[in-house]
């Protein structure tokens, strides 16, 4: 498994920064910047053709008695292994790099050949650029995206870094190992995971592995912005917090500006290079909304360094049991989804196209304002793409079912993903709510690592709203919401699936009552059906997967939903059929999740039009309600 993996590596990282102590001084194994907002620096992309090679056995990090890989097996090595064995008749290559297959990055490798469909565990990519050594008074960084799930980093033979986590953004900086001429860069990215990992395998979700989101080289000034998170506070001030990479970003000036607002701010950072600063904003402001997505540019200067950003402005609180958007109620007409592509065989390749459709099917199809986007952090060209839209989100990460409580190093994954996460997207006004849990079991050792998840998003974000996806008591047709991590959530959020994993029939659906002794908004967060679209059976009497049934389930589950009192917001399970390993029936399923509302090339099922219709009604009366 990757931990031996990550065991070979770092001896293998030892091993070779001593034999080169001028690059052990310049490498880490750790992520050495959080480059915030760096789709926006307009680096140089490292996306397009990579050589990809398989490494089942793992000997391209460690030997078969344990000791570092040999000459024969360095998938990483800074040579062209050809050119070598011209040379050499004595030379041995297990191994070719430059003569494997080409894949099109991003994009997980189940799409590389069909052989790739259920491997787990690591592949080593490989290409090569064209640059130069980075310029005095300049850093560069190699900033991914995403890799699934553990990623070590090569540039010209040398380490990088690694990074564990599946769904988050990482940067190296490789100043010092950039050379003239062609650089190579090789990645060597591990899917399988552990039951202490985060996710630990047992999911119901398909293991993309590889590198699934954009890679870039991005260049900054010596001393740069590498964080800014710009915000309208609920006293309706715009405030900035920004902090500095550097060696000179100690009590350095700082100005922010939104020109469109003719404003602007500043002040000088600390000894530590942070700065935090508010400023008065007039009238003028249009604040982001569903209805109105207004973005303003906004710069944040320092010293030689500029950072851009689009951020919408928008407040959002809890009052009793309500939750308030800009002040006002509001009622989370949403859907959850997968990050999947439509296509019958997607690759987890999200582009701004990709996003758009999926996302245009919620506002425009369903009349939605809301999306969770489970059960991982999704791409940022997806959150991108909600602020533009005018669709709120619900962002979580992947602490799911079976994790291992009591490991303090499970413990230090889920923080630091969850860091990575709000980080990379404290700017985007879609999201309004951070997710730490999804259908975790009570336990002591469960509710103590929530809660230090839930006091992490307290510290790092302060105006967003904390949930977590939980599950209910029920005895007869009463259901309590008494799960103890309760009190210290903003928003009270349960997965239901009464009438498709219990015996109930759909008609005794609508009698189940809701019950919180905590007096707290709800949102019911996963309910749903499977359904093979185009199966149709009598709707007289209509058995499981077909369309009939399922959308009697939401015509059942929706009359339920309304008459909880307390209830602010739906996120039914799912968009979109998704694949998932675990749901293998031969004829209804077959390595997907049925419970889409429009099929993987998305045909919509008769149940999208009823929840469409229900949110219709709901939005209507919301806005009878605001005249």
């Amino acid at each position: 498994m990757h931990k031996i993996f990550w065991s070979a590596l770092q001896a293998l990282l030892v091993a070779l920064t001593l034999a080169c102590p001028a690059a052990a001084q310049q490498v880490g194994t750790a992520p050495t910047a959080l480059l915030t907002s760096a789709d926006m620096r307009g680096g140089r992309s490292l996306d397009g053709a990579w050589h990809w090679s398989i490494d089942p056995y793992r000997d391209g990090v460690a030997g078969f008695h344990g000791d570092p890989a040999g000459p024969s097996s360095r998938r990483w090595a800074d040579i062209v292994q050809a050119d070598v064995a011209r040379e050499d008749p004595k030379a041995l290559f297990e191994f070719d790099m430059q003569r494997s297959p080409i894949a099109h990055l991003p994009g997980s490798w189940i799409g590389h050949a069909p052989e790739m469909r259920l491997y787990h565990g690591l592949v080593w990519y490989q290409r090569t650029f064209e640059a130069a050594p980075t310029p005095p008074g300049k850093r560069a960084f190699l900033r991914f995206g995403a890799a699934d799930y553990a990623a070590s980093v090569f540039l010209n033979g040398k380490p990088v870094g690694r990074h564990v986590g599946g769904f988050t953004p990482f940067a190296f900086e490789v100043t010092n190992l950039l050379r003239a001429g062609s650089n190579q860069i090789t990645v060597g990215v591990d899917s399988a995971r552990t039951v202490d990992d985060v996710p630990p395998p047992v999911t119901d979700w398909e293991t993309y592995g590889g590198i699934t989101r954009s890679v870039q080289l991005i260049t900054v000034p010596a001393t740069f912005v590498d964080d800014a998170w710009v915000r309208l506070t609920r006293d309706g001030r715009i405030a900035a917090t920004v902090r500095l990479n550097g060696e000179a970003r100690g009590a350095m000036p700082i100005r922010v500006r939104i020109p469109a607002l003719n404003l602007s701010f500043a002040g000088t950072t600390d000894a530590s290079g942070e700065w935090t600063g508010s400023t008065a904003v007039s009238r003028a402001l249009k604040r982001w909304s569903p209805e109105s997505p207004t973005l303003y540019d906004v710069r944040v200067e320092a010293g030689d360094d500029v950072l851009s950003d689009r951020v919408g402005f928008r407040t959002v609180e809890v009052r009793g049991d309500d939750i308030l958007l800009n002040g006002s109620p509001v009622f989370l007409r949403g859907i959850s989804m997968h990050e999947e592509e439509l296509g019958k065989n997607p690759v987890r390749a999200i582009t701004p196209a990709a996003a758009r459709a999926l996302l245009t099917e919620i506002k425009q199809g369903l009349n939605g304002n809301f999306v969770r986007l489970a059960h991982y952090p999704h791409s940022e060209v997806m959150t991108r793409m909600a602020d533009e839209l005018g669709l709120l989100v619900w962002s979580e990460v992947p602490v799911y079912w079976r994790v291992n409580w009591t490991n303090p190093t499970t413990l230090e994954d889920a923080r630091r993903m969850q860091r990575e996460n709000i980080l990379r997207d404290r700017n985007r006004a879609s999201i309004i709510l951070w997710s730490v849990a999804n259908e975790t079991p009570v336990s002591e050792a469960r509710n103590a690592f929530l809660r230090t998840l839930i006091s992490d998003v307290r510290a790092l974000d302060d105006s967003r709203l904390v949930t977590a996806a939980l599950l209910s008591k029920r005895e007869g047709n009463v259901s309590t919401i008494d799960d103890p991590l309760v009190p210290d959530l903003d928003v009270m959020a349960i997965n239901t699936y009464y009438g498709w994993y219990s015996g109930d029939p759909l008609a005794n659906v609508p009698n189940i009552e809701w019950r919180s002794p905590t007096r707290k908004p709800l949102i019911f967060s996963e309910f749903g059906a499977d359904a093979q679209a185009g199966y149709h059976d009598d709707p007289a009497r209509p058995h499981k997967f077909s369309e009939e049934f399922q959308a009697e389930y939401y015509r059942q589950t929706l009359a339920m939903a309304d008459k909880v009192p307390f209830l602010r917001g739906m996120s039914p399970w799912i968009l979109k059929d998704f694949r998932s390993p675990r749901r293998q029936h031969p004829v209804h399923q077959q390595g997907w999740n049925r419970k889409g509302l429009i099929s993987e090339t998305g045909e919509r099922k008769e149940a999208f039009h009823v929840l469409a219709d229900h949110y219709r009604r709901k939005a209507g009366q919301t806005q009878k309600a605001a005249r």
